[in-house]
């Protein structure tokens, strides 16, 4: 009964967090053409956008007029995530941070399908984040992590991505390389084997897609993919299984 209730609370939070995503996603989906912006600060209009929550529609443009992502498929992405995460954390304190950052790997791994890019106000952030509050959280009774481990799993997964970039600048955006800190720190709170879960499940699945969009003659074998999602979805997974054994 409490683990039902706690992924029906999760979903809402879920359902909330998400359908504020939308006019942030549009935001930071900087394309190729407009590197030199941090993110858009107008709608494909030339009107000003005002702040970064909510949905994405320029009453300027007409009777609110869409520029961006509806926010029913990142709402119900975000609530999908959040009670999966909910279903297999349970009651222990450090469900609160897997809620908390939830939402922003949403948000990455939209602007990254879109563009494919990770932007630097987000991915950095999110690593500093993730690490102070799992500390935090390792102050509270019944967790069931290390966070030293989280430290050190952050810091070896950013640098194996590293060096996978620098061996092959072309196969993997420097994003991937920030983004890989947050991953090891929440995949190495439930230890070493579950980074190299979350780590395999992310390169697999990438690898399946990747495959995939050739057999069906949708890319070519040296084409690029936006990584970013199958890396967080990988961490994902690891975090779900790593969460449910502990």
């Amino acid at each position: 009964m409490v683990t039902a209730l706690l992924v029906a609370v999760a979903a809402l939070w879920g359902v909330a967090a998400g359908s504020l995503l939308p006019r942030a996603a549009y935001r930071f989906s900087v394309s190729e053409g407009e590197e030199e912006e941090a993110w858009r600060e107008r709608c494909p209009a030339g009107h000003p956008i005002r702040g970064w929550i909510g949905r994405a529609r320029c009453g300027q443009c007409g009777p609110g007029q869409p520029y961006g992502p509806g926010a029913p498929t990142l709402a119900t992405a975000t609530a999908l995530v959040c009670a999966a995460l909910a279903a297999a954390t349970g009651t222990r304190p450090e469900l609160g941070v897997w809620l908390l950052l939830a939402p922003v790997g949403v948000l990455l791994a939209a602007v990254d399908l879109r563009v494919r890019r990770l932007p630097d106000p987000l991915t950095l952030p999110l690593a500093g984040a993730a690490l102070a509050l799992l500390g935090l959280v390792a102050l509270v009774p019944e967790h069931a992590g290390d966070w030293p481990t989280a430290l050190w799993a952050a810091l070896a997964l950013g640098v194996f991505y590293l060096v996978l970039y620098l061996v092959n600048p072309g196969g993997m955006g420097f994003g991937d390389v920030k983004l890989a800190l947050s991953a090891g720190a929440v995949l190495g709170w439930y230890g070493w084997p579950t980074v190299m879960l979350g780590t395999f499940a992310g390169f697999l699945s990438g690898a399946l897609y990747g495959w995939g969009r050739v057999a069906l003659r949708r890319a070519g074998r040296k084409s690029a993919i936006p990584f970013g999602p199958f890396l967080l979805g990988g961490a994902f997974v690891g975090l779900l299984i790593g969460a449910y054994a502990a």
